[in-house]
């Protein structure tokens, strides 16, 4: 649904190897998908619509109740890739909307290595196996699964479905406005790139700093603090940002924007401490600039 790069191999699998035509739509200013484009494309020859529930970079929610209802209309089939959804949205009413899921456990501070694909039932005997075998999981995908790791997504999806979550995304959803607060208190202008909070990723914050080279500034806030430039899909691709090109972003604009995660552990305390880091590393820079 934005840039191409990065979903190449699916192109290639989908398109060489299997004889379809993969399009990819594109996203507003603010990451949304445009529904008036989205249900222009639709037609009886769609097969398969696929959409980030919540993006990795600039946090933006989709709203899937309206994109469902376009696809359910068109005859085609919903994926959704909510790695990043449970810890910013509730997900209970995900699954009536989409017809395939997939999850990642440690998105939601399960361990890594693990992850689950969520397949409407009636499509169970159309789904290519992934792994051929010994036809385990329903012949879906053969092979011994790691049952520790298995137990430990298990954990981490039920705690993050309690309902103290919602309280925990509001706190979340308060800090990230607060980062962002202070940040705009300093000496030079920031912007936040994508939606309003109350529109993205709880604890999402993607940060334009005007003026700045993104790389030089991550270089004097390493090793006390952690951010990127971009995804960790992306981590060492030189060029800007796809998904920040894709919402209109100038290369320089892109090369000039950090990706700050706010997270479970995260304090008020935190907050302060970084923006401290940033405003040192921010001065540095400047008198760089001025040398």
């Amino acid at each position: 649904m934005a840039h191409p790069r990065g979903f190449e191999p699916l192109a290639s699998a989908f398109g060489e190897q299997l004889g379809y035509e993969v399009q990819y739509l594109p996203v507003d200013a603010q990451g949304f998908v445009d529904l008036a484009i989205l249900e222009k494309e639709l037609s009886e020859d769609v097969l398969l619509v696929s959409i980030a529930l919540v993006n990795n970079e600039i946090g933006t929610i989709q709203d899937i109740p309206a994109i469902s209802k376009l696809v359910r209309k068109s005859g085609a089939l919903l994926h959704c890739d909510g790695a990043q959804a449970p810890c910013a949205i509730a997900m209970s009413a995900i699954g009536a909307l989409v017809d395939l899921l997939s999850l990642s456990a440690h998105k939601i501070y399960g361990p890594k290595g693990i992850g689950a694909l969520y397949v409407r039932r009636d499509l169970h005997t159309h789904i290519e196996p992934h792994i051929y075998g010994g036809g385990q999981q329903g012949n879906l995908r053969s092979g011994t699964v790691p049952v520790p790791l298995c137990v430990g997504m298990a954990e981490a999806v039920s705690l993050v479905s309690l309902t103290s979550s919602d309280c925990e995304r509001g706190e979340l959803r308060r800090r990230t406005s607060d980062f962002m607060d202070q940040l705009h208190n300093l000496s030079w202008p920031v912007h936040l790139n994508g939606p309003e909070i109350s529109r993205r990723h709880p604890g999402n914050a993607n940060v334009q700093f005007d003026g700045f080279e993104a790389a030089e500034i991550l270089q004097f806030l390493q090793p006390q603090l952690a951010a990127s430039t971009g995804s960790a899909c992306t981590s060492g691709i030189p060029e800007p940002s796809h998904v920040l090109r894709a919402i209109g972003l100038t290369g320089d604009q892109a090369n000039s924007s950090i990706r700050f995660s706010i997270g479970r552990q995260t304090t008020d305390s935190d907050i302060k401490d970084a923006v401290n880091l940033i405003e040192q590393a921010l001065s540095r820079c400047n008198s760089e600039i001025r040398m």
